[in-house]
């Protein structure tokens, strides 16, 4: 074959190699819009729902504290925010469902538990009305030992190190 037929052919080649991708570059949107319009729900989306504490505060740490200082403010046990978060970040980092297996308390059969290491003989004779009577339970558990150090202390601010 000679060489101008050949170079004509690989044009030729060429021209509908791009017109080929070309068509099918402009065809798939088209194709796309399509199929995402028919998977696309007809109801509007909803937003997720956020978690809270029966008294309607956010089920977290900042929420716990916050339900925990307006009970305390009705039982007039002081304490601050502050105070609060300092000390359960150093007893328990946040985790409501802590448990200290290690130290003396535990060695006698009565281990630390909740957001504020509180032992049950603590935690029961500190107890505040209106609280869950379950350690474990973040508010029950801060509210209780923040009663105990008020008595001890003077306030949960007053607290620097293991009580």
């Amino acid at each position: 074959m000679p060489a101008a037929a050949q170079l004509r052919r690989t044009r030729i080649a060429r021209t509908l190699a791009a017109v080929g991708t070309g068509a099918a570059v402009l065809a798939l949107p088209l194709i796309g819009a399509t199929a995402a319009s028919a998977a696309t729900p007809a109801t509007p989306a909803t937003t997720p729902t956020v978690s809270t504490t029966p008294a309607g505060y956010p089920n977290n740490l900042d929420g716990w504290i916050r339900e925990s200082l307006a009970i305390m403010r009705e039982k007039s046990i002081p304490g601050s925010y502050n105070g609060i978060y300092r000390n359960v970040i150093r007893e328990s980092s946040g985790n409501p469902r802590a448990i200290n297996l290690w130290d003396s308390n535990a060695a006698a059969g009565i281990p630390s538990k909740g957001l504020l290491q509180v032992i049950d003989p603590t935690f029961n004779a500190y107890h505040v009305a209106g609280t869950s009577f379950d350690i474990y339970d973040p508010v029950a558990n801060i509210t209780a030992a923040c009663n105990y150090a008020a008595a001890r202390y003077g306030s949960i601010d007053n607290v620097h190190g293991a009580y």
